[in-house]
Order: C-alpha cells, then sequence, then structure tokens
C-alpha cells in the first residue's frame, strides 16, 4: 500500500474547498476519515467529495455512511485531472488563442460548460483554442474545426466514461465488498489512476495515427473510384451503407433476460467487427443495430451474405444495404439516402439481405451473388415505391 503522507490541516481545507473549521468537524464526526488527527492528501480529496455532494443536497449521515462503504474513495484519483491553472475572461481567451469569443463559446457549449454557466476559461483551456487556431489558420475553415472538435469530444467523452466505468466494476467494487478501509481504497485508487493514467496518451496517439492512415488510404480509393462524385454537393461523398440487426430482439431480451441479451449483442458486433471487409467500417452502435459505410457496394453486400450465414440461433440478423449521395458531418452520415437504407432493413426478414436498385445494378456481374426481385416497395417516409431484392450466395 503507499505511504501516507502528512499535510496541515490549512492545506487539507484548501485542497477541499472548505474552511479548517468545517473539516474539523467532518473529522470529529468521522466524515472524513483521519487518523489520530493527521490529514493526509486521501483525507483531503474525501472531504472535497463530502462538500461536493453537500452542495447537491446530500446530508452528512449519508454521506458519512457512504464514506464508511468506500463509494467516496475516488477522490485522490480525480486529484490527477484537475485544472488548477489560472483562469481568464472570454475576451482575454479570445485575444491570446486568435479564436473569437463566439466560436470560443460554441467549443465551451460542445463540451458541456456554456458560456452562460462558465463565465470564464483556464490557462489550458486558452493552451486548447490556441491550437485550434492554429488548425484554423492553416486553412481548415472554422467551421470544419468545429465539426472535428465535436467529433473529438464526443468520442473522447464515451472513451473517459467507459474508463471510468470499468475501473468501477473490476477496480473499486471489489474493493468495496471486501471491506477495505475508506482511507486504504482512496490510496490505492489514487495509486492505480497515477500509474495508467500516462499510457492513455500514447495509445491514442498509437489508434489515431493507424485510422489516419487507413482513412487516407480509403480517401484516395474514394477519389479513384469516383466516391466524391460529381453529382454531390460539397458536404457530401457516395457510398454504400449497411443497417444490420437482430430481428425480434425486443421479445428475445424479455424472455431471456438482460443477461443473455447483452451477450448476444457483444458477440454480434464483435462478429461484425471480425469479419468486415478491410475497405468497410463501423460508423455506430445503437442496441443490436450496426451501421455499417463501405466504397464497395459489391464486397459489402457479399461480406453481409456471408455474415447473415453465420448466424443459425434465434434472434437472426437481416441487412438493408443502399449506395448513394450522403451528408458527411460531425463524423458521421446523414440525409434521405441513409434514412432510405434504414428503412430497407425494417422490410427484411431473418436471415435476409435486402438491398436497393442502386446496390443490385452494381452486382449484377458478381460471379458469387444472385439477385430475386421483389418488386416495388413502399416505404415510410418514400412518396415513390423503392425496388428491393432478395440477394443471396449463388447456388
Amino acid at each position: 500500500m503507499p505511504s501516507e503522507e502528512q499535510i496541515s490541516l490549512n492545506e487539507a481545507a484548501r485542497r477541499a474547498g472548505v474552511s479548517p473549521a468545517t473539516l474539523t468537524r467532518w473529522a470529529d464526526e468521522k466524515i472524513v476519515p483521519v487518523r489520530k488527527g493527521r490529514w493526509t492528501p486521501a483525507a483531503a480529496a474525501q472531504a472535497r467529495i463530502v462538500a461536493r455532494m453537500r452542495e447537491r443536497g446530500h446530508s452528512l449521515d449519508e454521506l458519512k455512511e457512504a464514506g464508511k462503504e468506500g463509494k467516496l474513495a475516488f477522490g485522490m484519483a480525480e486529484d490527477l485531472f484537475v485544472d488548477v491553472s489560472e483562469r481568464f475572461d472570454l475576451e482575454t481567451a479570445a485575444e491570446r488563442s486568435g479564436l473569437s469569443a463566439e466560436v470560443i463559446q460554441r467549443v465551451m457549449t460542445m463540451l458541456g460548460t456554456p458560456a452562460d454557466r462558465e463565465q470564464t476559461v483556464s490557462a489550458r483551456d486558452i493552451e486548447a483554442f490556441s491550437r485550434m487556431g492554429d488548425v484554423a489558420r492553416a486553412g481548415l475553415p472554422v467551421e470544419a474545426v468545429l465539426q472535428l472538435t465535436r467529433v473529438y469530444a464526443q468520442s473522447i467523452r464515451r472513451i473517459a466514461d467507459a474508463e471510468v466505468r470499468l475501473f468501477h466494476l473490476f477496480v473499486h467494487e471489489p474493493m468495496i465488498r471486501d471491506g477495505v478501509s475508506e482511507v486504504e481504497m482512496a490510496q490505492e485508487l489514487g495509486e492505480l489512476a497515477r500509474v495508467t493514467s500516462p499510457s492513455s496518451v500514447p495509445l491514442f496517439e498509437y489508434l489515431h495515427e493507424r485510422y489516419v492512415r487507413y482513412f487516407l488510404e480509403q480517401d484516395v480509393i474514394g477519389h479513384m473510384e469516383s466516391d466524391f462524385g460529381g453529382d454531390t454537393n460539397l458536404d457530401q461523398v457516395r457510398t454504400t451503407l449497411c443497417f444490420i440487426d437482430l430481428t425480434g430482439f425486443t421479445r428475445f431480451n424479455e424472455q431471456e433476460g438482460d443477461a443473455t441479451a447483452f451477450s448476444v449483442i457483444e458477440q454480434f458486433t464483435e462478429t461484425v467487427e471480425a469479419t468486415l471487409p478491410p475497405e468497410a467500417g463501423i460508423v455506430k452502435t445503437i442496441g443490436d443495430e450496426v451501421m455499417v459505410v463501405s466504397p464497395d457496394p459489391a464486397s459489402l453486400a457479399e461480406w453481409a451474405v456471408g455474415f447473415l450465414a453465420l448466424f443459425t440461433d434465434r434472434p437472426k440478423p437481416r441487412a438493408g444495404i443502399h449506395h448513394g449521395a450522403v451528408v458527411f458531418r460531425d463524423g458521421d452520415y446523414f440525409g434521405s439516402q441513409v434514412n432510405l437504407a434504414h428503412r430497407v432493413v425494417n422490410r427484411a426478414l431473418g436471415g435476409e439481405v435486402l438491398i436497393t436498385d442502386a446496390v443490385a445494378a452494381a452486382i449484377s456481374d458478381h460471379p458469387e451473388l444472385e439477385t430475386d426481385p421483389i418488386g416495388e416497395v413502399e416505404l415510410k417516409g418514400f412518396p415513390v415505391p423503392t425496388p428491393l431484392f432478395l440477394v443471396r450466395a449463388r447456388s
């Protein structure tokens, strides 16, 4: 166990953001763990959490019990990420970063701290704004910089959420069950966070470089294969969209329970990831549904047919595929053609791959696939019936 560093009462009060008198009272009432009057970083960190929970309306009795159970022991881990740099108003931030105050306000809103709630920014914030300004001055339009920032924010938010939740499930909860004392728990959690957090930046750099290299190659492929066709607008790309989901999953969940249903979704998603052709990629997953894009309709249709053949038990997957011009924004795809692809999968039965005429034309000479027209089908939200085809492996 890491050794205990002793700090003064005044230093503990500064770290906790409350008065020394309040800290002394909390220690006397055993709301904050203090051994023989010795204040430690772990005790100060827990006091800061108590103060914050008090602001949210929790009683001292509730917090005392939560502290005993180790539920407030994450304060030392949080200390590693606290921004204590100097703060400035928005006008100063704009002057130093080269971005307008309006753009800074938009960035803050993306990050979840709108200017009407947070009137100042830190020196670290300004450093980040300056880097955004550098990118804009290098030639990327401000609107594109904002879109890129939004994608980063949404992605990193999800990563951070996963890190904390997995930390909680596999480290914090077992400590609580094992009855580890609140002081020891706080110290061990803090030490684990200190040791593991530096690895996140190199890992991010590795993944970023890996995927930028991949998408640069895909961009070249797209140009060579007219993915950015002349019939599209500036913010549009031509691509193949595939939605794939599990039929009857809601009923399956009700019958089999959450644990079994989650296991099925996990296996389903992992199988999608493991079998996709190299040029295809997952855009997002929503419950039992996966959205995939690819510049090549033929390889995506061939994959979908082969993928569905892997599943023989319920709930069986189904797929809908369409090729068209879509709007690319914030790392996602939008527009009527995306909606069309989604409507197509909703008309498929379990084990079926339905495609539109645009995809059918692209695979008309495919040696391993055959199509069977099912006629013009009315799809919700589309005034004109859509020709659909069932695609299968040649027999």
